[in-house]
């Protein structure tokens, strides 16, 4: 989280949420700091998805006004609540109000987006609370608090590519927090929370296969993710274990 950029500034208009697929945008430059390791830059509309709830945030670029390409090496919350911060390596050459141009590393992001959906697929299939995870471009994972429950890594396996390849639609719905309030098994992460304070929750919705709260960037269809493999089921604890998947063409 960003402690150079002061918490006055409005939030960040978040263009992913309501379109994951948009892969250029305009924004104007609301502040730039320069950092240790480089610099931060916030604008008041982006593109970019900040690193959280496992996903890692987004990479790609910032075209100034003269038509430099600044690269953006990664995406955070900023210190106030509902910015986002875009760090790059150098102080790059921008001032307050100048108009720019994003550009998202879209393979990356897309990769991301197949993953976070088929790891929400992965929750559906194995009936336990979910105690981590995290999204990677070609390998992500879950951990489970299975009690006396014994995963097959064969059946997950199938079960979990035939969702793929039934090829569902993936969309998103809003409740209020008392909504969810009175329906905590939509929170399946045992860990972490979903935010509670600004009215409403977004559900990630497939329908007849999976609910629950997220924040993060997803296919439209179940389709997109193409098929994978259960590399390892690991020992994580009595209770707990981590399973591991990936990409097959990876």
């Amino acid at each position: 989280m960003s402690e150079t950029i002061a918490p006055t500034f409005p939030a960040t208009e978040d263009l992913f949420r309501s379109d994951a697929y948009r892969v250029e945008g305009d924004a104007q430059v609301l502040a730039v700091v320069e950092t240790e390791k480089g610099a931060e830059i916030l604008l008041d509309r982006t593109l970019f998805y900040p690193n959280g709830g496992g996903q890692p945030g987004d990479t790609g670029v910032i075209v100034s006004p003269s038509g430099t390409e600044i690269r953006v090496l990664d995406t955070r919350k900023g210190a106030a609540a509902g910015t986002i911060v875009h760090l790059t390596e150098a102080l790059p050459a921008l001032a307050v109000g100048d108009n720019v141009q994003m550009r998202l590393d879209w393979p990356r992001r897309h990769r991301l987006m197949r993953m976070h959906t088929c790891l929400h697929l992965l929750s559906s299939v194995i009936p336990a609370g979910v105690t981590g995870g995290q999204v990677g471009e070609d390998k992500g994972r879950l951990d489970f608090d299975i009690g006396e429950l014994v995963l097959d890594r064969d059946a997950i396996e199938t079960q979990l590519n035939a969702l793929i390849a039934g090829d569902h639609a993936v969309g998103q719905r809003w409740i209020s927090d008392a909504e969810l309030d009175a329906n905590p098994g939509l929170v399946k992460t045992m860990s972490v929370q979903p935010p509670r304070g600004a009215g409403q929750v977004r559900l990630i919705d497939i329908p007849g296969v999976d609910l629950q709260p997220c924040g993060g960037t997803h296919v439209a269809r179940t389709g997109e993710i193409g098929p994978v493999r259960i590399e390892k089921i690991e020992n994580k604890g009595k209770r707990n274990r981590r399973v591991v998947l990936a990409f097959i063409e990876a």
